[in-house]
């Protein structure tokens, strides 16, 4: 490296008279150039800046749209098992994934596919026995969804005060 200016010895330099640079100071200062040209590339790589925060928790809504998904599959198994019964569940189940649709949608999730979400109840041998088996799972449905209104912000709790009454009115409509 050949330096171009003059180097002094912290006295001045015969030159001008002016105060000269020191060797000390120009190597200090070019090593700070040198990692500072260095370590700026890595400032994007976040090597500098970790703040290790933790992950977001799940949303508090994430159960709600699995239990309509289940809902709806439970729908579903019930009317492939009593095809008597389909035109009354085939609509609820609709509702369900309509239901489950939306909340995903509220809470920035990717719908899991239909197929994910097992039925929660083994379809009953006969169609009353399977009416009373989604009545029961309607019934603990609306409480959860009425657990949550209560317990959910102000923009949610209309979403979930909705799909609370549209499983009470499934109930009615299992009959």
């Amino acid at each position: 490296m050949v330096l171009t200016c003059p180097v002094g010895i912290g006295r001045t330099t015969q030159r001008n008279q002016a105060s000269g640079h020191s060797r000390r100071k120009l190597l200090r200062a070019g090593v700070l150039l040198a990692l500072g040209g260095a370590a700026a590339p890595l400032t994007g790589c976040d090597l500098f800046d970790r703040d290790d925060e933790p992950a977001p928790s799940p949303d508090s809504l994430r159960p709600m749209v699995d239990e309509s998904l289940g809902l709806a599959a439970a729908h579903r198994a019930s009317a492939a098992a009593h095809p008597e019964l389909a035109d009354r569940l085939d609509p609820i189940a609709e509702a369900h994934t309509a239901h489950a649709t939306e909340l995903a949608r509220v809470i920035g999730v990717a719908l899991p596919s239909p197929s994910a979400a097992a039925p929660t109840i083994p379809p009953a041998t006969d169609p009353a026995g399977a009416l009373a088996a989604l009545r029961a799972l309607e019934k603990a449905g609306q409480r959860s969804a009425t657990v949550a209104c209560a317990a959910a912000p102000a923009e949610r709790a209309a979403l979930l005060g909705s799909i609370a009454a549209a499983r009470a009115t499934h109930q009615e409509a299992l009959k």
